[in-house]
């Protein structure tokens, strides 16, 4: 066992001793549904703040993302983690947060696919919202584990990598079981706090391994682009800036559709946490995102063969030569990242599950011991499923599973956002307009499978070959289509408008006498 490896285990032992002992601490938190699943709606600013940012950013942008936009864009795939700070975060926060809060605790949902029930006043609609999630939810699930990959055979030589995407599966679940919606905050919070420490150490470390900041990028400066581009991965907006801009969309609107990152908003203590909460994530996310993305833009500095090793060697290849210490906190950063998101779909996926599909379907009295039993064995049953999916995935490079994970994003994205944005906002918002919504977000999402699965494709040149270049590009129109789609098919489907949307949007008219240190007055 070689230096490396011991002061990666070090760190990982202690590591998740902590996670584990948080888990044991807030099991008080979670002895019933409301505790379990949105810690009794009391969470505070930096925990909600840093639950959502850790959800949002995990191994695949560490490892995957950083290292493949880094390596098309250069310098100026940083506009993507600036997207997800700026569109992903604060706006997020800004438009949905306070609505969101308000709202679902008024018509008493717990998860996304109970506020399309409990808003349209309609169970086929709950229970299609918590198919979409269960489908979805689990290969973007297994996806987490890829990023691990690469990097713990570069700590761990001669150690299957099942070991890995086993031990972590085991751990995340235990103290998502024994303390819930509590737990994962707690564990979110200090895990955030390794991410933050950790990217900024990294990027010290690389710009330092190559001369600094002004040396690093003068050498990047020189590095030749497509068509003999001298400066294309130093430049403002790269060699290609269309692509770039479906990138940012992509990663950064769809964040407002996903079921795991929208149920922070539900836990959230009160008004004032959601203000500090709207800067600490949006900060958090300038640091985690924008340092991911602004170290994977000096990739190309680092000899490659990305056609034979593919965009997961990128990452890895620039850290390998860095001090044994660094590795082992890139380690650590990575399953933080990982563990962080993971608990959060896991918990969103048994909860959705029990609540919104198994609940509605049981013609017996579903008590909430048995709610709670469904739930935390829907939980082991997801952490499964997504770990040997990761497995089977890294051992024979699947097609399907690939591609299948690729398209989970903008599916869940394309399908949601629109309805629950239109949902919170708009009152003449119909069932109809989200039914159509649903079926528009997940059939995009279906044809991009079958054609990046090689089952047909459109003529070179046509419209629809642009739409569906890649899951990045469907993803993208299938966001903008359900915000264009939801608000017209409203129009013309006012039989389907819910009775009491009136009554349900009182809540938002509600008046609440302040003491005078929270209000200076007149």
């Amino acid at each position: 066992m070689n230096f490396t490896m011991i002061v990666t285990l070090i760190l990982i032992i202690c590591f998740f001793a902590l996670m584990i002992g948080i888990g044991v601490k807030s099991r008080k938190h979670a002895t019933d549904v409301n505790g379990f699943v949105l810690g009794s709606r009391s969470v505070g600013p930096w925990l909600s703040a840093f639950a959502f940012g850790t959800s949002y950013f995990s191994a695949v942008i560490f490892v995957g993302y950083a290292g493949q936009f880094g390596w098309n864009f250069g310098l100026a795939s940083t506009w993507i983690g600036l997207g997800n700070a700026f569109i992903g975060s604060l706006l997020a926060w800004t438009i949905l947060g306070r609505r969101t809060r308000i709202m679902t605790q008024h018509l008493s949902s717990k998860t996304m696919p109970d506020f399309f029930g409990s808003r349209f006043e309609s169970k086929g609609l709950k229970i299609a919202a918590s198919i979409i999630t269960f489908v979805f939810l689990i290969p973007y699930t297994a996806s987490l584990f890829n990023g691990l990959s690469r990097l713990f055979s570069m700590a761990f030589n001669g150690i299957d990598y099942s070991v890995c995407v086993i031990i972590m599966s085991l751990l995340t679940g235990l103290y998502v079981l024994i303390g819930g919606y509590m737990a994962t905050a707690i564990n979110d919070f200090i895990q955030g706090l390794i991410m933050l420490g950790g990217i900024v150490a990294v990027i010290l470390a690389v710009l330092h391994d190559n001369g600094g900041l002004l040396e690093a990028t003068k050498s990047l400066a020189a590095v030749e682009g497509d068509a003999g581009w001298l400066g294309a991965y130093s430049s403002f907006l790269g060699p290609n800036p269309v692509f770039l801009f479906f990138v940012v969309m992509l990663t950064s609107l769809g964040t407002w559709g996903l079921p795991q990152m929208v149920g922070k908003f539900y836990a959230i203590k009160n008004e004032d946490s959601i203000k500090k909460g709207t800067v600490i994530s949006t900060i958090f996310a300038i640091v985690v995102a924008g340092g991911c993305y602004f170290l994977g833009g000096f990739g190309r500095l680092y000899n490659i063969d990305v056609a034979a090793e593919g965009f997961d060697a990128v990452i890895p290849t620039m850290l390998s030569t860095l001090s044994p210490i660094i590795i082992g906190i890139v380690i650590v950063l990575v399953l933080s990242a990982s563990m962080s998101t993971l608990s959060s779909l896991v918990l969103t996926s048994g909860s959705t599950v029990t609540l919104d599909l198994i609940a509605p379907l049981t013609k017996k009295e579903f008590t909430e011991k048995k709610k709670m039993l469904v739930m935390r064995t829907l939980i082991v049953v997801f952490i499964v499923i997504s770990a040997i999916i990761a497995i089977k995935q890294a051992k024979s490079k699947s097609l399907f599973i690939a591609q299948m994970m690729g398209v989970s994003w903008g599916a869940l994205a394309g399908a949601f956002l629109a309805p629950f944005l239109y949902g919170l906002y708009y009152k003449k918002t119909t069932k109809a307009a989200v039914i159509v919504s649903f079926i528009y977000g997940v059939g995009l999402e279906v044809i991009q499978l079958c054609i990046s699965l090689g089952l047909f494709k459109f003529a070179d040149g046509s419209v629809l070959s642009f739409v569906f270049t890649n899951s990045l590009y469907s993803g993208v129109f299938a966001m903008v289509g359900g915000l264009i789609i939801v608000p017209v098919v409203s129009l013309i489907t006012q039989k389907t408008l819910p009775k009491n949307v009136d009554k349900m949007f009182e809540c938002y008219n509600d008046t609440k006498t302040v003491e005078i240190t929270d209000s200076l007055g007149k």
